[in-house]
């Protein structure tokens, strides 16, 4: 056996990497992702915002400055005729009812008019319709013209001004409502804006209906609007209010001109502060001389002003955009006005994505293409276990929220505050954590946790020889008193155990044994939540 002397001066350290041993540590897992989206105001954002011209009624606006600032460059003119519209109430409807509290009439495309009783008249066998008491139904020749009485037409129970044009397209029926453009418009109104709201915003919202109106109808389509938002809310007869109906009056043949042409008013409920110009919200549009962005002042009486924040998943960015991978980030490119351009992803897989803003918008069902994507990106250390007491970088990404802290919560605990994240200027941070022990991490802002990354900790162990020949002693931090160690001699590929210790309460140990040439190490087995512990190698020469 070698004297202590000899011993001592064979022994070497050598350090094979930080302690655990590599090759029981595993990869680092991918980043984990929360994501969150807020925003500000509803609709498409381009001309009046209906929420802005609320507030500047209230604020003494008369509805020609109302106009005025949101259509940059326009003027107040007279309608041109002609004074009539058409709107799509039905189409590709299997059956239709039309009816008349009093007699009413209809007119077949020969030109021949029968008169009908007040009732129902339920069409779903082509444009059969009984004409006459004593004789069966006859088919009529289409299209078919009915025209109201003393009382207005109504179809499937909703009255209308005006008469009603029903044509058999394809064996589906369409109706189409033939109606005065004021007329028109007192359905339009109060299906657009409240009817209590201040009468010069119900006048404004008057003249930019009429004018939107005359600028969007179709004279060689089958019918000029669409009775919903694809051109504006209609809902008839029914709808009608007093305080509507008074500004529809009140304004009768106004419209916004520019140029001496009827300009489009494109119209929508808030802006969140802000208009949008038209090439902002439709990218490829030309730009329009008075669909400019502009301020909005007094947009924030909106309860859509802002929304958000809401949580997202990275599942449900990857399934709306067939994304081939999970974002693992997300920032917007936007517009001078708020509005995104594109939405850009960062993929798990590397590389990255741009989605279109109104892509985005559609596939998520925003309230409007301004908004922005909180992220709480949360990156595991490079490599786990990691050792005990060694300070380890946690990094990640953070955007567009705001007090983002590190927490912590160690098996069995509770979350608990590490320290608040001070990102730079591109969203990446890192922190270093003292690693006392196995535990969850997490980011987490106002209203937004992160997913969690298992940090799992190994003790701490030195392995050196003995004060006596042919002894090792070592040290466990922390230290587990009683816990027992194995010190083991690399036999091949195979780490075989050639000595047993046991901990005493300082977290010392030691273990007499044959010290012959070659490659030693204690370990610890797991314990309380800790990994397996492994000290660094010791290489004993001859």
């Amino acid at each position: 056996m070698l004297d202590l002397a000899t011993l001592l001066s064979s022994l070497s350290l050598l350090l094979a990497g930080a302690a655990p041993a590599a090759a029981e540590q595993q990869p680092a897992a991918p980043p984990v992702v929360a994501l969150s989206i807020k925003g500000h105001g509803w609709g498409h954002g381009v001309g009046l915002s209906q929420w802005g011209a609320y507030g500047f009624a209230q604020h003494g606006s008369t509805y020609a400055e109302i106009l005025a600032h949101y259509y940059r460059g326009t003027e107040l003119g007279r309608a041109p005729g002609p004074n009539q519209i058409r709107i799509l109430l039905v189409g590709g409807a299997a059956k239709v009812e039309i009816g008349s509290q009093s007699a009413f009439s209809v007119e077949d495309a020969s030109g021949e008019s029968h008169d009908l009783p007040a009732g129902l008249l339920a069409l779903a066998d082509g444009l059969r319709i009984k004409v006459a008491p004593e004789k069966p139904a006859k088919q009529l020749p289409g299209p078919l013209v009915f025209k109201a009485g003393a009382a207005p037409l109504a179809v499937n129970g909703k009255r209308y001004r005006g008469s009603l044009e029903v044509a058999l397209i394809n064996g589906r029926y369409r109706v189409v409502n033939v109606a005065g453009l004021d007329a028109y418009l007192l359905g339009v109104v109060p299906s657009e804006v409240p009817s209590n709201w201040p009468a010069e915003a119900l006048k404004a919202q008057a003249v930019a209906a009429r004018s939107y109106a005359l600028a969007t109808r179709k004279p060689g389509g089958a019918f000029d609007a669409y009775a919903d938002t694809r051109s504006q809310v209609y809902g008839g007869l029914d709808a009608e209010k007093p305080e509507t109906t008074a500004a529809v009056q009140a304004t009768s043949t106004k419209v916004v001109l520019y140029g001496g042409k009827v300009a489009t008013t494109y119209f929508f409920s808030t802006s969140g502060g802000r208009t949008a110009s038209i090439e902002d919200a439709w990218p490829g549009s030309q730009p329009v001389p008075y669909l400019v962005s502009v301020p909005d002042p007094y947009d924030k009486a909106s309860p859509h002003h802002d929304w958000g924040p809401f949580p997202i998943t990275a599942q449900k960015l990857k399934s709306a955009f067939a994304l081939k991978g999970l974002p693992v980030d997300a920032r917007v490119e936007a517009a001078r006005s708020g509005r995104v351009s594109n939405l850009v992803l960062t993929l798990s897989g590397g590389g990255e994505v741009s989605v279109p803003g109104a892509t985005v918008r559609a596939g998520l069902g925003l309230r409007s293409n301004w908004f922005s994507f909180g992220v709480l990106s949360l990156r595991p250390p490079a490599a786990t276990p990691v050792t005990f007491a060694v300070r380890t970088p946690i990094g990640g990404v953070v955007r567009s929220l705001s007090n983002v802290r590190l927490e912590r919560r160690p098996l069995g605990g509770a979350w608990q505050k590490v320290g608040a994240v001070a990102a730079g200027k591109n969203g990446e941070f890192t922190m270093q954590v003292k690693s006392q022990m196995t535990a969850d991490y997490r980011l987490a802002a106002d209203k937004l946790a992160g997913p969690s990354v298992h940090l799992v900790v190994a003790p701490k162990l030195k392995l050196a020889p003995g004060a006596a020949p042919g002894a090792v002693a070592g040290t466990v931090r922390p230290s587990f008193a009683g816990a027992s160690v194995a010190v083991q001699r690399l036999d091949g590929a195979r780490w075989v155990r050639t000595a047993t210790a046991r901990v005493d309460g300082t977290g010392a140990f030691g273990a007499e044994l044959v010290l012959a040439p070659g490659t030693y190490r204690a370990r610890l087995a797991p314990h309380s939540g800790y990994a397996a512990g492994l000290s660094q190698p010791l290489v004993v020469t001859p």
